[in-house]
């Protein structure tokens, strides 16, 4: 019971299909990325069994159809338009890219191959689910890169846009290599590592700070994680440091990371407490993230929030989906679209991979090195069970190591070196050349 999940035009169009003979042509939609972020050099796909998922359950319920049948946009739709409805479900293609893909300007994410209203439904949530996920785990890999090996925690869910954006976003930044989460329902939900401590609220429910460490050690033992900053950061850390084990760390939420984590690793060595971590979390992006490293200060993790949850620097992600080809009785028609600065490229694709540049190509074409676009469901089924988030995971780490130096780093890079097959430009050219006619 999904199928109004979705923007009105994708419905009316469904109607205008069906009333016009179109509904048995065979479609096929592309989504990709126009451009990327100012400051992105690749994105890192994520949200695909979310796709999945849609497509597997997409339906309408009896109610939805009532609905629908009394909006005046439908006021001319044919009655036989509600009764196929009533049966309406996906049987196309799905083809895409892993999870934890890295990917550049005008490269498919996925590829749908279905009847014409099958797959121009599913437009909006295919949109909404791959730009939001891809759009988080792009901004994540950016802070795991710049912790250079410290692990960062993600911390956002209170700041999301939703809750369930949320748990969603907290999937994304563990894909992008995030040590977890403190989204209790993500860890339940994906099986993501959950990670919490005490709010200040908990420091000042007691008459002193000393009595709220010793209690919160005594429930959380060898886990407990000891807020620092409630009222003095130092005198905080120095209590800590009288009350010893059992203790995961300290964490520190304001003020001057670098000199307090210096002074606080001061501290807490002189007790004894080598193995003490400390955390810092507050106000933390990729940036602030790689000055704290690169001054080596002696924090071991970071806790990232609002700048993660909501990709705050690059909050939307220009993701498109458009018409590739059409399929009427076994004749192809190419389409593309020429509007200035929304051109759109004709046919299905593939894209190879080397170690040195990517070939977008025709889908039925032979290349060099990985083919990045796979089939995920044929006639509606799932072909084979996806990649765990565990698989993902490896792979988003896997791929971002391989990519130059030039390109992980926070600032702009040298762009990856992308061209156009011959098979490919040949049906650009005579795409053009036969719209033009």
């Amino acid at each position: 019971m999904n199928g109004l999940l979705t923007d009105l035009y994708e419905l009316t169009m469904a109607a205008g299909y069906f009333e016009s003979g179109k509904a048995d042509e065979i479609a096929t939609f592309e989504l990709a990325v126009r451009h990327l972020p100012s400051k992105r050099n690749f994105i890192l796909a994520a949200g695909l069994p979310q796709v999945v998922d849609y497509l597997l359950n997409l339906s309408f319920a009896e109610e939805e159809i009532d609905y629908l049948r009394g909006l005046a946009q439908f006021r001319l739709a044919p009655p036989e338009f509600f009764e196929y409805l009533r049966t309406f479900r996906f049987t196309g293609d799905l083809f895409a890219v892993p999870e934890g893909t890295p990917l550049f300007a005008g490269e498919p994410i996925l590829t749908i191959r279905a009847p014409i209203i099958q797959a121009q439904i599913p437009e909006t949530y295919l949109l909404s689910a791959i730009a939001f996920q891809t759009s988080i785990a792009s901004k994540a890999v950016r802070s795991v890169e710049a912790a250079a090996g410290r692990a960062v925690v993600e911390f956002g869910t209170r700041r999301a846009h939703t809750p369930e954006a949320g748990v969603l976003g907290a999937r994304a930044a563990y894909i992008a290599g995030c040590a977890g989460t403190s989204n209790t329902l993500a860890g339940f939900r994906f099986g993501i590592p959950v990670m919490g401590t005490s709010a200040h609220s908990w420091v000042m429910s007691f008459p002193c700070e000393m009595e709220a460490f010793r209690r919160l050690q005594r429930v959380l033992g060898d886990a407990t994680v000891q807020l620092l900053d409630t009222y003095d950061t130092l005198e905080g850390a120095r209590r800590a440091a009288r009350l010893g084990g059992p203790l995961w760390g300290v964490r520190l939420d304001s003020g001057d990371f670098l000199a307090l984590s210096r002074q606080v690793r001061a501290i807490l060595d002189e007790a004894g407490l080598r193995d003490a971590k400390i955390m810092a979390s507050g106000d933390l992006d990729e940036h602030r993230i790689r000055d704290l490293a690169a001054a080596g200060a002696p924090i071991d993790a970071f806790g990232v929030g609002t700048q993660l949850s909501t990709s705050a620097d690059a909050p939307a992600l220009g993701a498109t989906y458009k018409l590739v080809v059409l399929d009427i009785r076994g004749i192809k028609r190419f389409t593309a679209k020429y509007s200035p600065d929304k051109i759109s490229i004709p046919d299905s694709k593939q894209v190879f991979r080397d170690v040195a540049r990517d070939v977008i190509a025709r889908s039925g074409e032979c290349g060099k090195g990985e083919a990045l676009m796979r089939p995920v469901m044929l006639g509606g089924r799932l072909i084979e069970p996806l990649p765990s988030i565990e698989q993902a995971r490896q792979r988003a780490a896997e791929s971002v190591a391989k990519l130059p130096p030039s390109l992980r780093q926070l600032e702009a890079g040298e762009p990856w070196p992308i061209v156009y097959s011959r098979e490919l430009r040949e049906l650009i050219d005579r795409t053009r050349h036969n719209l033009a006619g």
